[in-house]
């Protein structure tokens, strides 16, 4: 299962993970904005919504008949800084980028634990291990979701569960359409972020990576 899966690092990951064979259940809010193709189930998820996300788990086995892996790389990020009296970003923020990938994983868990090398994947950011910029609310989310994916990791271990964070600078994706501090051009591609999703999720259960940081630029990584 991806989320996400209309565009940017989701869109990329669900090409990358049915070019090596995997079938593939595409979670997105439209789901014509994604083509069908051989392996690919489409169904709506809207990550706010957990009556969304209890529907595509219940028609992703019902369709494949076991689920083994989730990939959680739905994710918003509008601006919400500390002295915002308004916190609908803050609140918002919190609904997508945690609670959405904390639910799919609750949903998905009985099925990952019958699997007995169930995979999770959560796509964080570097925002998530430092803050570097004025945005909080999405720093504090995306740490939030490294945390998250920590403790599903210990969990899960004993079942066979292994879930990495993904955490990523600038993508050349919509997200990052605002930035102009660093040439796009050399941003990091979503398919090379696909690319080491795929890797992680092909990793035995004893060569599990916890985090993984991934930078277009020269900074120390934590």
């Amino acid at each position: 299962m991806v989320s996400g899966a209309s565009r940017g690092i989701g869109r990329a990951v669900v090409e990358r993970l049915l070019q090596a064979g995997f079938a593939v259940s595409a979670g997105l809010r439209d789901p014509r904005a994604l083509p069908e193709a051989a392996n690919l189930f489409v169904h709506a998820y809207e990550a706010e919504d957990l009556a969304s996300a209890e529907a595509w788990v219940a028609a992703t086995v019902a369709r494949f008949g076991r689920l083994d892996a989730l990939v959680n790389a739905a994710g918003i990020n509008p601006k919400a800084r500390i002295a915002d009296a308004d916190e609908t970003a803050l609140d918002r923020l919190w609904r997508v980028n945690v609670k959405g990938p904390m639910r799919l994983i609750r949903l998905a868990w009985p099925h990952l634990v019958a699997s007995g090398e169930g995979r999770v994947v959560n796509i964080a950011s570097l925002s998530g291990k430092r803050v570097r910029n004025e945005n909080v609310g999405y720093a504090m989310s995306k740490f939030a979701l490294v945390a998250l994916t920590h403790a599903t990791r210990r969990e899960g271990w004993e079942h066979g569960i292994r879930a990495s964070a993904v955490c990523p600078g600038f993508v050349q994706t919509d997200m990052t359409s605002y930035v102009t501090k660093w040439p796009r051009e050399r941003m990091t591609r979503p398919e090379d972020i696909a690319v080491l999703v795929e890797t992680l999720i092909r990793l035995p259960n004893n060569a599990s990576v916890a985090e993984l940081l991934v930078n277009c630029q020269p900074e120390d990584m934590l």
